[in-house]
């Protein structure tokens, strides 16, 4: 503000020092707004990724637990508008903060709107923990009591994900790279943009938990251990699903730098806008490379070409370039993606192997290949991107391939390792008390028959009895070319 009042000044003349400061405050009201205005698109945005994941969880599983899933996703969203409201956004960014730990400010958005919040940071982020609670949800699908989700969502939203916020992403978060008193985790803080550790680790780790716990579904394995597949019943809504979470990525991925107006050099063409679409291109380039990647390794490894597989490996490189996607380079996000597939198919041979059952590959795609992008952020990062994206870190702590030392890459290992520790302390803490009381998973009767009857009320879909019996002949046929 103070330049632009010089500038303006000295282009009007002696005695106008008032007008310069008039007219700068009114284009800072109009930055205001326009922030306001792109970071509220972005929230809506990443809020529409909800209806993208109902409708993937939706497909993926088998036809009489879609009402369950279904409404798991809505009960995700309504729990956390509420807990992410009354404790949530304050102990992620409720600073000053207890030692670096959680924050202790603005519970129930008090004292907001102010100087750092407006009412858009709070739905943007809320729309993160949405997300984060859904991917949790989607490892334990098809077997979960409905009262576990009661008890485990709250929690989860509204403590143990807003604690690992506000390490990486508060002002003063003891790993944080937005800190403002130059005391950095390896004097380089964690760079994790839009949350591959911070929302998908998070979510993931809390699933491969709450999966593990459980125990696989019934008939995922047979006797002597071997992998049987219980496929989704409709492949069209995975396809659309999908879809949908890749639009709404682009509110997920740059939406996260909260603003739009900023000039990074005294030209008028280059700014923070260009970041926010080089931010998209990153993404898209790393989610393009990952389908095709999954796509031709699945056909070498099972002779098949499936749109199931492409989906995952989509969506497993945008949880892996979200840690980086606005420091990195284009090209970086290819070998991003590359290798996200690469993890993903390794950890979906990993969770057969070990008799794993996670009907939707969460903790597979968002932990795994979440990891990977924080991993990949240490290793990538651009020195020019992250000096623009991250003014106040010191120089020289950019990806260590980029010629930028070790230090980024240590903390983003810290940050992997601390993310694992934490989630696993509470979440799966958790989870053995709710499966010690019985509150876990449901019985193998309501099991077999499915949710949707036993706790719902009625199917999802209106069968005709010979629609019926044709639907159970053809799984009993592919259950049979399966097992050859």
């Amino acid at each position: 503000m103070a330049t632009c009042s010089t500038d303006l000044g000295a282009l009007l003349g002696p005695n106008a020092t008032a007008a310069a400061d008039y007219i700068c405050n009114k284009f800072s009201d109009v930055s205001f707004a326009v922030d306001n205005t792109y970071l509220l698109f972005s929230a809506y945005l990443n809020f529409f990724m909800q209806l993208g994941f109902a409708m993937f969880c939706a497909g993926s599983v088998r036809a009489k637990n879609t009402i369950n899933v279904m409404l798991i996703t809505v009960l995700d969203a309504a729990i956390t508008g509420l807990f992410y409201y009354l404790l949530g956004f304050a102990f992620a960014f409720g600073s000053p903060s207890n030692g670096g730990f959680i924050g202790r400010r603005h519970f129930g958005l008090r004292s907001i709107p102010s100087s750092s919040f407006d009412y858009s940071n709070f739905l943007y982020h809320w729309a993160f923990a949405v997300s984060a609670a859904g991917i949790a949800s989607g490892s334990m699908a098809e077997r979960t009591q409905f009262v576990a989700h009661l008890i485990y969502s709250p929690f989860f939203t509204g403590f143990v994900y807003p604690v690992v916020s506000h390490w990486f992403w508060a002002s003063d978060g003891w790993a944080s790279a937005f800190r403002t008193d130059n005391n950095f985790l390896f004097g380089s803080g964690v760079i994790d943009f839009a949350g591959s550790g911070v929302v998908h680790m998070v979510g993931g780790i809390a699933g491969l938990w709450g999966a593990l716990i459980e125990g696989p579904r019934i008939g995922r394995f047979d006797n002597s251990g071997k992998s049987v597949a219980l496929r989704g019943h409709n492949s069209t809504l995975v396809v659309l699903g999908t879809f949908i979470l890749w639009f709404g990525w682009y509110g997920f991925n740059p939406g996260s730098f909260n603003r739009i107006s900023n000039f990074y050099t005294s030209g008028n063409y280059y700014g923070q806008w260009s970041a926010v679409g080089r931010t998209a291109v990153t993404t898209t380039l790393a989610g393009c490379t990952g389908a095709l990647t999954t796509l031709l390794g699945k056909r070498i490894l099972t002779s098949h070409w499936s749109v199931t597989d492409a989906c995952s490996g989509l969506l497993g490189g945008f949880a892996a370039i979200t840690a980086g996607c606005s420091v990195v380079e284009p090209w970086a996000a290819i070998i991003c993606g590359f290798v996200a597939a690469l993890v993903l198919i390794g950890c979906n041979k990993l969770a057969e192997k070990v008799e794993f059952d996670d009907p939707l590959e969460v903790a597979q795609l968002h932990g795994g290949c979440g990891a990977w992008g924080v991993l990949f952020t240490g290793l990538f990062a651009s020195e020019k991107y992250v000096r623009e994206v991250y003014p106040d870190r010191p120089p020289g702590r950019y990806g260590l391939v980029m010629g930028g030392g070790g230090r980024l890459l240590a903390a983003q290992v810290v940050q992997v390792l601390v993310i694992v520790g934490w989630v696993s302390a509470t979440m799966g803490s958790l989870f053995y008390f709710l499966n010690k009381f019985g509150l876990l998973r449901i019985s193998a009767e309501d099991e077999m028959v499915g949710m949707d009857l036993t706790r719902h009320g009625g199917l999802a879909y209106n069968y005709s009895d010979e629609e019926e019996d044709e639907s159970n002949k053809h799984e009993t046929q592919m259950r049979k070319i399966e097992s050859l």
